[in-house]
C-alpha cells in the first residue's frame, strides 16, 4: 500500500551558524603551566560546546576556530588550528607550544581577514554575531594599534561579543579594554591555573549558549546577556576578577 505521509518527504530546516574564535598567546611567558593548563582544559571545552550544539537543534550551529599568536626568530607567527572554523566534535585538540614574542597585531589581522562574507562567515543559511575569546599575558611587540583600529571596523567584529582573559597582571589591560570595546565586566583577570581553566571554561559555555540562541530575554540583547552573566561568575570565582570585582592577590603559576 502507498505511504501517503506528507511528512515523510520533509526535509529538516538547515540550521544557522554562530562562530567561536579563540585568540590564544603563545609568547615565551605563556611557557609551562599556563600553556600547559590551556591544553588540558580545551579538549573538555570542547566536548561541552558539542553537548551545547546538539542539545537544541531549533538553535544555532556552533562552529570554532583558534588562533595561536607569537613571533619567534624562526616563524612569523600566526597559525590557525584549522583553515575554516570547524563543529567542536570535529575540533581534536592538538597541544599547543609557547615561545618567542607577543605578536597581537598580526593576529588582530589574521582574524580581520577571516570575519568576512568571502571566508569564514560564508554561509547560504546565515550567520549570528560571533564571539571572540582573547588570551594573553603580556604586552604586545608589534605594531597592534593601526591593527585592531582595521579590525574594529570590520561589521562582523563590532556586532561581535569580545571577552579578553588577561593571564596575571602583567599583561596589558589597556590594549584588552580596548579591544573588549572597554566593557569592564568583559576583561578578566585570572591569577592561578584554577582561575584560568575555570575562567576560560565559564566564558566559552556562556557565549556558546546565548550566542547561538535563536532568542532574546526580554529586551536584552544576547550581548548584555553574556556581560550579565560572566560578570556573575567572576564574582564568585576564587583567583578571577574584573573592574567591578576587584579582588586583589599574587599571580601563582607553579
Amino acid at each position: 500500500m502507498e505511504n501517503l505521509n506528507p511528512f515523510e518527504s520533509v526535509k529538516p530546516c538547515a540550521r544557522r551558524q554562530m562562530n567561536l574564535f579563540y585568540l590564544i598567546d603563545c609568547s615565551g611567558s605563556m611557557r609551562g603551566n599556563k600553556i600547559e593548563s590551556i591544553n588540558q582544559v580545551m579538549p573538555d571545552i570542547m566536548r561541552t560546546i558539542a553537548d551545547i550544539d546538539e542539545s537544541n537543534k531549533d538553535n544555532a550551529q556552533i562552529k570554532v576556530a583558534c588562533l595561536e599568536f607569537f613571533r619567534s626568530e624562526f616563524s612569523s607567527g600566526c597559525q590557525w588550528k584549522y583553515p575554516q572554523p570547524v563543529l567542536a566534535n570535529d575540533f581534536k585538540w592538538q597541544d599547543i607550544q609557547a615561545g618567542g614574542v607577543t605578536d597581537l597585531g598580526a593576529a588582530f589581522k589574521e582574524l580581520r581577514a577571516h570575519m568576512s562574507r568571502n571566508s569564514d562567515l560564508a554561509s547560504d543559511t546565515g550567520h549570528y554575531a560571533p564571539a571572540v575569546i582573547l588570551l594573553s599575558d603580556g604586552r604586545p611587540t608589534d605594531a597592534w594599534k593601526n591593527a585592531l583600529k582595521d579590525l574594529q571596523s570590520n561589521k562582523w567584529f563590532q556586532v561581535a561579543t569580545k571577552v579578553a582573559i588577561a593571564v596575571g597582571d602583567d599583561a596589558d589591560k589597556t590594549v584588552l579594554n580596548e579591544f573588549a570595546d572597554n566593557k569592564d565586566e568583559l576583561v578578566i583577570t585570572v591569577h592561578n591555573l584554577d582561575a584560568l581553566k575555570s575562567v576560560i571554561r565559564l566564558v566559552s559555555c556562556t557565549v556558546s549558549k546565548i550566542g547561538s540562541n535563536s532568542t532574546s530575554v526580554g529586551e536584552k540583547t544576547k550581548s548584555d546577556e553574556i556581560s550579565e552573566m560572566v560578570d556573575d561568575a567572576v564574582k564568585e570565582t576564587p583567583g578571577a576578577e574584573n573592574a567591578n570585582h576587584q579582588k586583589p592577590q599574587p599571580d601563582i603559576w607553579d
